[in-house]
């Protein structure tokens, strides 16, 4: 038998703490103001049976920001929340009752992340067919509301699909599929072998495409990953790999109840078909508040230095305005030469980053107010770095990072204000390329620049995508404004990240294993 929900029956149990007290946990007004994720746009993240899951089991996918973080303090105690806010000295989770509970870091002992939800199992069984479909009909409803902002910068309510989309051709057969890969590229200096990194394994893979069945070899073992955001997030290689044998890689660890991530330096053996197996550099730390929102999109840019996009690292909202500090490198894009060592630090800080010889900035700042710049590239031809930013409640955006600018965070998100708390007068704040609802997506993967066939219709098209929607996008921009928007097709898998080879040729990593080719020969950007 069909049962049709009524959204205003749903709405009364959401908000019945004697039944389900969901309310309790989540608001769904915008303010995220407890414990729990806030629901306010829920019915465009996810669809039905997402949702229907995501009650069921809780803990099966925990949302970003919201994993369970589980103190040991020096005197016994235990606690269990979510982190809500975090500073060098102390930190403020939230439990399920929600109550904070304020702790100094030096009272901590033992520091992990929990896999089981806040969120209880079988909150289900106490509702009848109909009012657990009564509930999921409330949550669809709840939808972003339009934004004059948006329309105002020239974001489309709707994004035309192209008449035929691009196509995806898996680049290696079914069994050589990889376990959770997030990054994929070329090796320099080598024809048709690539690189594959896979999240959680701690696995390097080397992938030799000259046959065509393709070898695919262990190129590093770097030590398995707690499953999560924390692991592996992707590597960069110089373009003088073949004479430096060196890479870089990031790594996240707890030292002393605190989070801290790592840019390390590694060598290949002098084959380059693997790790040299020598000890590893540490080149760059950071101080991180919660286990999330690290980066891991870093790379070599046409000057030869190192550049590296760092979230704010949390928690939710960036509580202590990481993204407009300038005395910390988180929530930032970072410039350093890792090839030269300088006043006691294993790298050097370029004499024309734009904020040397400031006292009240860290000179390896090259751009500050990002949140969390999921994958940067630069285009190359004109030399822009492009740049997804994962945005907090309401929006994702797209930018070009440029020399010395603040792109806004947590002042704004997207073109909407967010906070005026670590607004600086005077500042001046970079706004978006592009930016979407949450009707598109809820997580952007930034991509690149089309540049492989100069008679190609992508010719000159920035190319990216959304890791839960799996929407892959086209635009083109004209003085830092959005010119044309398409969804150029989607993908079979999650879009965790994408790739280009050494003929400028696109690829699409899917989180579920599967390393795309990207054929845009079968379709028109129009």
């Amino acid at each position: 038998m069909l049962h049709e929900g009524d959204a205003t029956r749903g709405k009364q149990l959401f908000a019945d703490e004697q039944r389900l007290a969901c309310s309790k946990c989540h608001t769904a007004d915008g303010t995220a103001r407890k414990v729990g994720p806030d629901l306010f746009a829920i019915g465009d993240k996810y669809g039905r049976r997402e949702i229907i899951e995501s009650i069921l089991t809780p803990s099966a996918a925990i949302a970003h920001g919201y994993e369970t973080t589980v103190i040991e303090t020096k005197s016994g105690d235990s606690f269990t929340g979510i982190i809500k806010q975090a500073a060098n000295d102390w930190i403020e989770l939230i439990g399920s009752d929600g109550n904070l509970v304020h702790l100094q870091t030096g009272e901590i002992e033992h520091r992990r992340t929990s896999e089981v939800s806040l969120m209880p199992e079988g909150l289900q069984a106490g509702l009848s067919v109909q009012e657990f479909t009564d509930l999921v009909e409330y949550l669809v409803t709840l939808k972003q509301p339009a934004s004059s902002a948006m329309v105002d910068h020239g974001m489309p309510n709707v994004i035309q699909t192209l008449a035929k989309p691009i196509a995806l051709h898996p680049f290696h057969t079914e069994e050589q599929k990889f376990e959770h890969p997030v990054w994929f590229g070329p090796v320099p200096g080598e024809t048709n072998v690539f690189l594959v990194v896979e999240h959680e394994s701690g696995k390097i893979w080397r992938f030799d495409k000259s046959s065509p069945a393709g070898a695919k070899t262990v190129f590093a073992e770097l030590g398995a990953y707690q499953k999560g955001t924390r692991g592996l997030l992707g590597i960069a290689l110089p373009p003088n790999f073949r004479e430096c044998r060196k890479y870089y890689f990031s790594k996240q660890r707890v030292e002393n109840g605190k989070f801290a991530s790592y840019i390390v330096e590694r060598e290949a053996a002098e084959d380059l078909k693997a790790d040299s197996g020598k000890p590893a550099r540490e080149i760059l730390k950071f101080d991180m508040a919660s286990a999330n929102h690290y980066g891991g999109g870093f790379e070599f840019g046409p000057d030869g230095y190192l550049y590296v996009g760092m979230g704010d690292t949390g928690p939710q909202e960036d509580p202590q305005g990481h993204g407009q500090d300038t005395m910390t490198l988180v929530g930032k894009m970072l410039r350093i030469d890792v090839d030269h060592a300088e006043n006691g630090k294993p790298y050097s800080v370029p004499k024309d980053n734009p904020f040397v010889n400031r006292a009240d900035i860290r000179p390896e700042i090259w751009a500050i107010g990002l949140r969390e710049p999921w994958r940067s590239s630069f285009d190359p031809l004109t030399g822009d770095l492009w740049a997804g930013d994962v945005g907090q409640d309401r929006y994702e955006e797209v930018d070009i990072i440029r020399k010395g600018e603040n792109y806004g965070w947590n002042v704004y998100e997207g073109f909407e204000p967010f906070s005026n708390r670590y607004r600086k007068e005077g500042a001046q704040y970079v706004l978006p390329v592009f930016a979407y609802g949450r009707k598109f997506g809820v997580s952007v993967t930034g991509g690149f620049v089309c540049r492989a066939n100069e008679q190609s219709s992508f010719y000159g098209v920035y190319v990216f995508g959304d890791y839960q929607s799996r929407r892959i996008w086209g635009l083109t921009q004209r003085n830092g404004r959005l010119d044309k928007i398409r969804q150029i097709g989607t993908s079979p898998e999650r879009v965790v990240s994408f790739g280009r080879d050494a003929g400028g040729e696109l690829f699409l990593v899917g989180y579920e294993g599967t390393i795309f080719k990207m054929d845009f020969d079968c379709a028109v950007f129009e």
